[in-house]
């Protein structure tokens, strides 16, 4: 059986926004959509706290009104709803362990106005074994530039990922979408140190070494996906250059080691500043 696609819902508009990207995403990949409602106390937010009873329906109303929104507008797409007496993270992340992805919004029913990404969101993407989305606002369900649908992906063509690599050749092929592979890359230190202006000479020679590179990390996933348009983007700044070029993105796409502790950062840089920036869904790869 196809995995699911799961997403967590809990009532707030950047849920049901995240709700809808999963039910395409489910029906681009022929598989299931399971929605799971996850928190300690399974309350609505309409009270601080309910009599153990109404625990159940507080998480049916949610999980009920997300599915029937779902089911109107993707009539043939099977859904499964469910609901998890655990915390947020580890609820969601216990759920996903089998699902093909994890789909949440960027911040939920506890998040502040200013935030760009929710607690939940951050600590799941940081965390997760599997793919996690997280869909930004409501109504993205990705966009398509001048030049029709583009999955941007990240990479490090000094240390290529194959999982994160071939994650976004797939989802491009699911699509029919142009994939745009961005490098980017920085000046050696070296030139810091110097001070004053780099030749100009200095810099296309390097650029043209970080290009070749960038086509190197490529050929293995471009023989796999002979009929995936590719686009080889190098530019300098790694993150800036993702976050410029995601406007108008079905979807960026972003990588994220696995760690074997349980402190410290999670997240690079590059996905830190991607998920709080990029102008569309973002979807973070465990690899490693």
């Amino acid at each position: 059986m196809t995995p699911a696609v799961l997403v967590g819902v809990d009532g707030s508009p950047q849920s049901t926004a995240a709700a809808h990207w999963a039910a395409e995403e489910a029906l681009l990949r022929g598989a299931p959509l399971r929605l799971v409602h996850a928190w300690p106390w399974l309350t609505d937010g309409v009270a601080s706290f309910a009599e153990p009873d109404d625990l159940p329906a507080a998480a049916q109303r949610v999980l009920g009104a997300a599915a029937d929104e779902i089911r109107e507008r993707h009539p043939g797409l099977v859904v499964h709803t469910d609901a998890v007496l655990d915390a947020p993270v580890d609820g969601l992340l216990s759920a996903a362990a089998d699902a093909a992805l994890l789909v949440l919004g960027s911040r939920g029913l506890g998040g502040f106005t200013g935030l760009l990404l929710g607690s939940v969101g951050m600590a799941a993407a940081a965390r997760s074994a599997v793919p996690v989305v997280v869909v930004r606002e409501p109504g993205a369900v990705g966009g398509a530039g001048d030049g029709g649908p583009e999955v941007l992906v990240g990479v490090d063509a000094h240390a290529p990922e194959e999982e994160v690599l071939a994650f976004a050749f797939q989802e491009a092929a699911l699509r029919g979408a142009r994939l745009r592979a961005v490098h980017g890359w920085d000046l050696p230190p070296v030139f810091g140190y110097a001070g004053g202006a780099v030749p100009a000479g200095e810099i296309a020679q390097l650029e043209a070494l970080e290009t070749k590179l960038l086509s190197l990390a490529l050929a293995g996933q471009r023989e796999r996906h002979p009929d995936t348009v590719v686009v080889e983007d190098v530019r300098l700044g790694a993150a800036r250059g993702l976050v410029e070029a995601s406007a108008g993105a079905a979807l960026v796409v972003v990588g994220r080691r696995h760690r074997s502790v349980e402190f410290g950062p999670r997240l690079g840089r590059v996905a830190h500043a991607v998920l709080h920036h990029a102008q569309a869904p973002v979807a973070v790869v465990p690899h490693g």
